[in-house]
């Protein structure tokens, strides 16, 4: 089982928008337009990701009370934090890895990659100051993982993972004004 949708505020949808479907190349499919029970209300943007089971979607808020000034990261609305609350995406494999981060880098993003051991990730930051991220798993996870994992669900003194293999930021190439 997988989720159906992600859904987060926006602060600019033309932003996200540009962003989620001109960059991450997923395609508007749906939008509900609505008062919110609170009052205002709602425009409820959903981007298609693969198939019509999985989306990410997006809040356009109207005259809804206590939504004038609110924080777009999630991180920092929790105050955490920015790489604590995030957004992952999965890749096929190698090539679209390595597609997804030319993707970013062509748009002007600048992109964070990190060899965690058993996978491997590029970040960049969304319009809302998100951090998103695409993933590839790389290693297969063992009985003596499930075993550590279940284990650190009781510990009072961690055992420390083993350091990223690597980590390097790529920085786009901006384009002259």
């Amino acid at each position: 089982m997988g989720y159906h949708h992600l859904a987060l505020a926006a602060r600019d949808i033309k932003k996200l928008h540009a962003f989620y479907e001109g960059v991450m190349g997923f395609e508007l499919v749906k939008v509900e337009v609505g008062p919110s029970p609170g009052g205002g209300w709602a425009k409820h943007f959903f981007y298609r990701m693969e198939d019509d089971n999985k989306f990410i979607a997006f809040w356009e808020m109207h005259d809804m009370p206590g939504t004038e000034n609110f924080e777009s990261n999630i991180s920092k609305a929790a105050g955490l934090p920015d790489h604590i609350n995030h957004i992952s995406f999965d890749v096929a494999d190698e090539a679209d890895y390595e597609r997804r981060k030319q993707q970013w880098l062509g748009a002007g993003l600048d992109v964070m990659e990190v060899d965690h051991n058993w996978c491997k990730s590029i970040y960049t930051k969304d319009p809302n100051d998100n951090l998103v991220e695409f993933c590839l798993t790389t290693g297969s996870f063992s009985e003596e993982d499930r075993k550590t994992a279940l284990a650190e669900l009781e510990t009072k003194a961690p055992n420390f993972s083993k350091p990223p293999a690597s980590m390097q930021v790529h920085k786009a190439e901006k384009a002259d004004a």
